[in-house]
C-alpha cells in the first residue's frame, strides 16, 4: 500500500494534465499512488493520462460530479495515509510529497499541512507574484477570514482527518462525502473550516512555495455575484455547528470577502463592480481597513482607477479562479 495519495480532478484537461502528471512522478518521496479523477471529460484527458504510462497512475472516469464530487472519488479510491490534492493544471515542486510527509509525521496533531504557491501563467511562466500564507498558528478565525491554505493544490491531509468528517448524504449510494458536493464553489473553504469546528485536528503549513498555480488570464466579474452567494451558503451551512464563532468572525470575514470579489472585478475590468464590492467590504467591517491598510486602499485605488479608465494594474493577474465543471 502506497504511503500518500495524490488526487488529480480533471475535467477536460487534456491540454494542461500530461505537465501536471510529470510533476507528480518527479516527486523525490518514492513512495506514493496517482489517483486521477476524470470527471466525465469529453477531451482527450484519459487518453493523455494513460498515454503517461507510469504505474504509480490509476484513472478513475466517472459522469461529471463537480470539483467536490471528483476529489470524493479520488479519495475513495486513494489507499494511502497522507493524501494530496493537485488540480489538473497545476504542478508541484519536487520536493513537495517529501516536505509535507515529514511535517505530518513530525506533527501528529496536524490535519492539514499547506504551503505557499508560486503563480504562474497559462503557458506556466512565472508571473513574479506568490501565495505567502501564515504558516502557525492558524485557528478557525484565521481560516475564515483569509484561508492561508490559499488553493486547492496546496494541501497535503492526513487520512485520518479526512474521514473524521466523512458522511454519506441521503440518496448517496456510492461512498462517503468529505467535500459538500452541493458547492461548487467554496467547497475547499467550508471542508478546511468545518475540519477545525468539528474536531481536534489543527491546520498548519510549511515554508516554501511548493505548489506552482496557473492563473488564467481576466476572468468574468459575473463570476463574483456566484461566488459571493457560494460564500455565504457556506457561511449559512456552518453556523448551526458554531454560533458563537460565526457571530464574532463573519462580519469580518464578509469583509475580506468581498475586498477579495473586488480584486477579481478589478482584474475582469469591471470597475463599477469593483467600486460596489469595495464599499459594501468597508460597510462590513473596517477590520481589513486596520489589519491591512495598504491592501485595503490599494483595491480602492484600483476600482477607481478601473471604474475611470479600464487599465487593470498589476495584482489583477493574481486573483483566484475556481476551477472544475
Amino acid at each position: 500500500m502506497p504511503q500518500a495519495s495524490i488526487i488529480v480532478p480533471a475535467y477536460n484537461a487534456a491540454g494542461t494534465i500530461g505537465v501536471t502528471l510529470r510533476s507528480l512522478c518527479a516527486q523525490t518521496h518514492a513512495d506514493f499512488e496517482i489517483v486521477v479523477v476524470d470527471d466525465g471529460a469529453t477531451d482527450r484527458t484519459a487518453a493523455v493520462v494513460r498515454g503517461i504510462g507510469d504505474r504509480r497512475i490509476r484513472l478513475v472516469q466517472q459522469p461529471n460530479r463537480g470539483l467536490a464530487g471528483a476529489r470524493n472519488s479520488g479519495i475513495a479510491a486513494a489507499r494511502g495515509e497522507f493524501i494530496g490534492f493537485c488540480d489538473a493544471d497545476d504542478l508541484w515542486r519536487p520536493a513537495k510529497l517529501a516536505r509535507h510527509v515529514e511535517h505530518l509525521t513530525a506533527a501528529p496533531e496536524v490535519g492539514l499541512s499547506y504551503s505557499g504557491s508560486e503563480l504562474i501563467d497559462e503557458v506556466g511562466r512565472p508571473l513574479g507574484l506568490a501565495q505567502k500564507p501564515r504558516l502557525s498558528g492558524v485557528t478557525a478565525a484565521h481560516l475564515f477570514r483569509r484561508n492561508p491554505v490559499g488553493n486547492g493544490s496546496a494541501p497535503v491531509m492526513r487520512r485520518a482527518a479526512l474521514d473524521a468528517i466523512a458522511w454519506r448524504p441521503a440518496g448517496e449510494s456510492l461512498r462517503d462525502w468529505w467535500f459538500d458536493e452541493s458547492f461548487r464553489q467554496s467547497e475547499d473553504v467550508e471542508c478546511w473550516l468545518r475540519l477545525m469546528l468539528t474536531t481536534d485536528w489543527e491546520v498548519a503549513g510549511i515554508p516554501g512555495l511548493l505548489t506552482r498555480y496557473r492563473i488564467a488570464g481576466g476572468g468574468l466579474s459575473a463570476g463574483t455575484a456566484r461566488q459571493y452567494e457560494s460564500w455565504e451558503r457556506m457561511v449559512a451551512k456552518l453556523t448551526p455547528v458554531a454560533p458563537a464563532f460565526f457571530a464574532r468572525n463573519t462580519p469580518a470575514a464578509r469583509a475580506y470577502q468581498l475586498r477579495y470579489l473586488a480584486r477579481r472585478a478589478v482584474s475582469a475590468g469591471d470597475g463599477r463592480r469593483a467600486l460596489a464590492l469595495s464599499a459594501r467590504a468597508m460597510a462590513a467591517s473596517r477590520r481589513p481597513l486596520a489589519e491591512e491598510p495598504v491592501k485595503t486602499l490599494a483595491t480602492l485605488a484600483a476600482s477607481a482607477v478601473v471604474a475611470v479608465t479600464g487599465g487593470l494594474p498589476r495584482f489583477a493577474q493574481a486573483t483566484h479562479r475556481p476551477k472544475g465543471a
